[in-house]
């Protein structure tokens, strides 16, 4: 009789993409890209970072945008906490080098704090716990496109010194790689939206392996310069702790700071889980812009956030979940509600239907 292979709990979702991250790192630790090899991935690697931001450009419906904006405390609460108190958070974080944490790794720390919310990631969390899904959608999506802008103007204002910020190289790279490809998908999206929404699976695809081509392009020159030589076991377990502590602060933040601003149940939830969150699928390719050959070490703070607040959100929404109270169901979509600001309950898939978080 053939036993069952052993289960990881449902409560400790291990990303198969993170693992597939993981993966990259240690191919590039092993087989790092040199001279002409490197040059051809360093070219790729620039070119999927265009293609990545116009297919953003491509993907978001300028309409619902637009309709969105009509629940505008909810949103400006998630931009608040996104790019004010996370980056402040980040600065305060400065005391504990070198201390606790070298100079090398506190940069990508403090990155980590300015790059945009996830997308896919509240939503599913925001849907688990019955949360305003439609809420948590716009919030993700305007928190994306805002972050475009934003995260390289406060990278070039808290960054100055640390490895990072504005040169006028990189002001370029940003216009070229993130700005004009996602302006250019919004104006082709008459055009190849349909294409897109066809081929949503495939092109997810291309998503992910675009990501992962930076980070081996990254990693690898972090190898060829001997950059990880910098940073010991403890100093890792360290930043552990440290971003542990930034996550436990974001997350009472935004739960008890929705409640003292009035909002109901179903929006608190969503604003807690968009507002704590940061997006890996927008920060890899900003770093690899604004870093460089330096982006390796960058990123490693946002990647180890990034399945930690996996593991912590999964275990809060479902307890979130247990305890709300059963809700009727309603003809009328999340959308309307959520665009409307209305404190009507909001039907969402429970958990066993609710989308699985990925990397956005």
């Amino acid at each position: 009789m053939r036993r069952a292979l052993p289960k990881l709990p449902s409560w400790l979702p291990v990303d198969g993409y993170i693992l597939a991250l993981v993966g990259t790192v240690a191919l590039a630790a092993l087989l790092p890209a040199r001279g002409p090899a490197a040059t051809v991935a360093d070219g790729a690697s620039t070119g999927a970072v265009a293609l990545l931001f116009f297919l953003y450009g491509a993907r978001l419906s300028t309409r619902e945008a637009l309709d969105g904006l009509r629940h505008w405390r909810l949103h400006l609460t998630v931009l608040a906490c996104t790019f004010v108190l996370f980056p402040v958070l980040g600065l305060a974080a400065r005391g504990l080098v070198p201390y606790v944490l070298p100079p090398t790794l506190y940069t990508g720390l403090l990155f980590l704090c300015l790059v945009p919310s996830t997308v896919q990631s509240s939503i599913a969390f925001t849907s688990i716990a019955r949360g305003n899904v439609a809420a948590a959608i716009c919030a993700g999506s305007f928190s994306s496109i805002v972050g475009i802008v934003v995260t390289p103007l406060l990278a070039g204002l808290v960054l100055h010194g640390d490895g990072g910020g504005f040169s006028a190289g990189s002001l370029v790279s940003i216009v070229c790689q993130l700005l004009l490809p996602f302006v250019a998908g919004q104006l082709l999206r008459r055009w190849v939206g349909g294409f897109i929404a066809r081929h949503r699976k495939a092109l997810g695809h291309v998503d992910r392996g675009s990501i992962l081509l930076v980070v081996y392009t990254a990693f690898s020159a972090g190898m060829v310069q001997g950059i990880w030589h910098q940073v010991s076991p403890l100093r890792l377990l360290c930043l552990l702790g440290v971003e542990a502590v930034l996550l436990a602060v974001m997350l009472t933040a935004t739960s008890y700071g929705a409640k003292k601003l009035g909002f109901p149940r179903a929006d608190r939830i969503a604003i807690t889980f968009a507002g704590s969150k940061k997006s890996l699928a927008a920060g890899l390719p900003m770093a690899s812009v604004l870093f460089g050959a330096q982006a390796g070490l960058a990123v490693l703070p946002l990647m180890l956030f990034h399945q930690m607040q996996l593991m912590v959100c999964a275990v809060l929404a479902k307890r979130c979940a247990a305890r709300a109270e059963p809700e009727p169901r309603r003809e009328s979509s999340p959308a309307a509600t959520a665009v409307g600001g209305s404190t009507a309950p909001v039907p969402v898939p429970g958990p066993a239907t609710a989308p699985a978080p990925s990397a956005r």
